[in-house]
C-alpha cells in the first residue's frame, strides 16, 4: 500500500502503518527517511499527554515523557516541517493496535511552550505544535469517544481515593472540542469517577438514594457540571456533582440559582 492510498478515517494495523511509511512505531513521533515523512500518533489508551482539539486543528504535545522537553530530533523535525520537506501524517489510537488515519497535517502557527505534568506527576515544560489538517478530516464517531471514555473511566475506578483526586485535579488542560455528529466537549473520566465516588450513591441535590442500580450493581447517578462546559465551566471536581436523572434533567431545564447554590455548598463540604 502506498501513502496516497490511505483513506481518511479508516482503521489500519500496526504492520500496515509501518510498511506504508517504512518506519517503526516506537513513540508518538516516528521519522521515516525512506518516505521523508513524520508519523504522528496520538495514543489515547497509553499516552500521558493531553493534546487539545478544536474542530479540525490539534495542539499536539512534543516528544519526551519526563522533565522539560527539549528540541529532540523529532521535535525539531516537526518544528521545521514547513521548510525541511518532511511531511507529517497523523493517526489516532482509541483501541490498542488500531490506528485511525486522520490525514496529512501542517503547522499553522509557531510551536510554543507551556507547563504540563510528566509521567511522574511533576510539572515541566512541554513543546506544543499547532497542527491543521491539509484536507477535511472525517469527524470521529460518537462510539470512538464513548469507548475511550469508558476505558479510562474503568481504570479510574480502580484508583485509590488519593490517586483519583490527584488525577482529577491535575489534568492541565481542557481536552478540547471534537467534531462528531455534533461538536461536543470531551469529559475528564477522572472527574466523573471522583464525583460518583464522593456522592456514594446519593444525589447531591435532592439527597435521595439513586433510583436504581446498574447491571454491575453501582448506583445510577449522572455527573453534572454546575457551570456548563460550553459556558467555560471547568472540568474539575469543584465544578462537578452527581445527580439522579430527575434532578439532572431539572438542572438543564431550569438551572435555578437556588439549586446551584445548594450544589456549590454541597461540593465544598463533601470529600472522598
Amino acid at each position: 500500500m502506498q501513502i496516497e492510498d490511505l483513506q481518511l478515517g479508516k482503521e489500519y494495523s500496526n504492520e500496515e502503518v509501518r510498511s506504508t511509511f517504512c518506519c517503526s512505531l516506537q513513540s508518538g513521533m516516528n521519522k521515516s527517511n525512506t518516505t521523508n515523512t513524520l508519523v504522528l500518533i496520538i495514543n489515547h489508551v497509553k499516552s500521558i499527554y493531553h493534546d487539545t482539539w478544536f474542530d479540525n486543528k490539534v495542539h499536539h504535545i512534543g516528544k519526551g515523557q519526563t522533565g522539560d522537553q527539549t528540541m529532540t530530533r523529532e521535535n525539531k523535525i516537526l518544528s521545521e516541517s514547513e521548510s525541511n520537506g518532511v511531511t507529517p501524517h497523523l493517526f489516532e489510537v482509541f483501541r490498542t493496535g488500531v490506528y485511525i488515519y486522520r490525514g496529512q497535517v501542517h503547522l499553522y502557527e509557531k510551536p510554543y511552550q507551556k507547563e504540563q505534568l510528566d509521567k511522574n506527576g511533576n510539572p515541566r515544560k512541554v513543546w506544543v505544535f499547532p497542527l491543521e489538517f491539509d484536507d477535511n478530516s472525517r469527524p470521529i464517531e460518537n462510539s470512538e469517544i464513548e469507548e475511550l471514555f469508558q476505558t479510562k473511566f474503568k481504570k479510574a475506578q480502580k484508583l485509590s481515593n488519593k490517586e483519583l483526586e490527584n488525577k482529577a485535579n491535575n489534568m492541565p488542560d481542557i481536552l478540547g472540542f471534537r467534531e462528531v455528529a455534533t461538536v461536543r466537549n470531551q469529559r475528564n473520566p477522572y472527574v466523573v469517577a471522583y464525583s460518583l465516588r464522593r456522592a456514594n450513591g446519593v444525589c447531591e441535590l435532592c439527597e435521595q438514594p439513586a433510583p436504581f442500580n446498574k447491571n454491575n450493581g453501582e448506583p445510577f447517578l449522572e455527573v453534572h457540571h454546575v457551570k456548563h462546559l460550553e459556558d467555560d465551566g471547568g472540568d474539575i471536581t469543584e465544578n462537578a456533582v452527581a445527580l439522579c436523572p430527575n434532578c439532572h434533567r431539572m438542572m438543564h431545564s431550569l438551572n435555578r440559582k437556588s439549586d446551584i447554590d445548594i450544589l456549590i455548598l454541597a461540593n465544598k463540604k463533601k470529600q472522598i
